[in-house]
């Protein structure tokens, strides 16, 4: 059964500071880490979201990474970005408008946001999507190509 573990923070834990968004005081918009295995056969392709969604939020995408290939089982802290991304993996624009991760922000007054980061395993090699592409044309398109998912929540407040 496929797995997805965060090396940045605990699955129901607090996600710390420095992985916020540049705009909130402390953050430094780091990526963080994830690790998966067991991947079922057939996959030959791996994605990878983090999306919020709380209401006050209302599914904001914070990361979207593609094509990431089938023999890697892990993005490093600070992957976003860099050339620490596998190569062909692609990421697209995130809700803020920016390419690749946009850490947690959540208003503030608006309570803990969970951030719930979904790797999908896809039975092929590369998605067909544009650099800005929606979470409801993303969904979509891994219709019928997703073979099986894994999730981890982390949790953020804006005190």
């Amino acid at each position: 059964m496929l797995t997805l573990a965060c090396g940045s923070y605990k699955n129901g834990g607090e996600i710390p500071v420095r992985y916020a968004h540049r705009s909130v005081s402390g953050g430094q918009n780091i990526s963080p880490a994830f690790a998966w295995q067991d991947p079922p056969p057939g996959t030959r392709s791996f994605a990878l979201s983090i999306v919020d969604p709380h209401p006050v939020a209302n599914n904001w995408v914070h990361w979207f990474i593609i094509d990431i290939p089938f023999q890697e089982r892990a993005l490093g802290e600070g992957a976003s970005g860099t050339r620490l991304l596998p190569v062909p993996a692609k990421e697209l624009l995130n809700s803020y408008d920016e390419m690749g991760y946009g850490g947690p922000a959540p208003p503030k007054g608006s309570g803990s946001h969970p951030y719930v980061a979904t790797l999908y395993a896809l039975d092929v090699s590369t998605l067909p999507l544009a650099k800005d592409t929606l979470l409801s044309a993303f969904l979509r398109t891994i219709e019928g190509k997703s073979i099986a998912e894994a999730s981890m929540t982390g949790y953020h407040e804006r005190k």
